[in-house]
């Protein structure tokens, strides 16, 4: 039996297309997803991508990492059940490397930072910092059995290489950034892919995007993971986007995704979203998309961020969102590839 969205996909050059949820502002109730999720795949999305933050229970010594109003295993589990019922592959979404404020701001935490007075990056010289990674990976593929793909983050990891052990560390020849960035992704990815062999690790792009492609293939990153190239419509032009992908293909990246916007990426303060701005974003992703083998792209992630960083104050709420993400998923379902201008 052929599904909607099955017959959906046949006219998009986007195979997934996924709705970021991004939780760590203005979470929505269970029961607002069990009338939103049935929308979502109707405007065309097939599958969901969690970012907990949080908001995923944390259970045992990582018990301090929950929000008081935390989902409970249950609704986690409510959750999947809604998403299969409307035919939403869910994708969880585990910070590991940068971003990591929700977990470094405790005190119990704070000595595994990168640097002593910025909560943000986790220090990845430390045995400690791996093992709390795979822990808080171990307990949330625990509830979500199955799963595809992980998302492990590894975004924006500011101030990597100037902690006191970094310094000391890229003192020596041949150390670099690079190498300490590569290193402890190949970890975080290695832990996926031994722990969980049917489950493959996808991983933010911006901390690859400058580091040589005779770098790249060196390191075993390529074999283990499917870097998401995400552009909002304020950073890459069109050919940007096009070396990016021709630069991770030549680097032995088998799989790319991409990801774009349709809130939550204008202004850190933005309560209106520009529908104008996402939908010139799309329209642009559909243009690389016209320009990359078929076998490139495997899907694309729509993303809709509820806070810049944990500690921001909130942008354009879920539902304020809504008209633009309709607009960005029905142009991505019937626009089908655009030839390059």
């Amino acid at each position: 039996m052929t599904s909607k969205n099955s017959e959906m996909s046949g006219s998009s050059p986007f195979k997934m297309r996924l709705v970021h949820l991004d939780l760590k502002g203005a979470p929505p109730k269970v029961c607002y997803l069990s009338e939103i999720f049935p929308l979502f795949r109707a405007l065309g999305a097939n599958g969901v991508l969690i970012e907990y933050e949080d908001m995923f229970p944390y259970e045992g010594h990582l018990r301090l990492l929950r929000a008081k109003h935390a989902y409970s295993p249950s609704e986690i589990k409510e959750i999947l059940h809604l998403a299969t019922l409307n035919e939403l592959e869910v994708i969880p979404l585990v910070q590991t490397f940068g971003h990591m404020e929700f977990v470094l701001k405790h005190e119990a935490l704070a000595h595994l930072r990168e640097v002593a007075r910025f909560p943000n990056t986790l220090n990845p010289h430390k045995e400690e910092s791996l093992a709390l990674v795979r822990a808080m990976i171990d307990q949330v593929m625990e509830l979500h059995p199955g799963a595809r793909w992980l998302h492990v983050g590894c975004d924006e990891v500011y101030y990597l290489g100037e902690g006191e052990t970094s310094r000391q560390w890229l003192q020596q020849e041949p150390n670099s950034k690079a190498e300490l960035c590569l290193s402890h992704m190949e970890a975080v990815a290695s832990h996926v892919r031994a722990r969980y062999p049917t489950t493959t690790p996808l991983m933010w792009d911006d901390m690859l995007r400058d580091i040589p492609e005779d770098q790249l293939s060196g390191s075993r990153v390529p074999q283990l993971v499917e870097p998401v190239l995400w552009d909002y419509g304020a950073d890459l032009d069109l050919h940007g986007k096009a070396l990016l992908v021709e630069k991770y293909r030549k680097s032995g990246f088998s799989w790319l995704w991409a990801a774009s916007a349709f809130k939550g990426a204008t202004g850190v303060n933005q309560s209106l979203t520009p529908i104008e701005h996402h939908l010139r974003n799309h329209l642009q992703w559909l243009q690389v998309a016209g320009s990359v083998p078929a076998d490139t792209l495997r899907g694309i992630i729509l993303t809709g961020w509820q806070r810049y960083d944990h500690f921001s104050v909130l942008c354009e709420l879920l539902p304020v969102g809504i008209p633009s993400l309709a607009v960005c998923l029905q142009v991505l379902l019937h626009a089908r590839r655009l030839p390059v201008q």
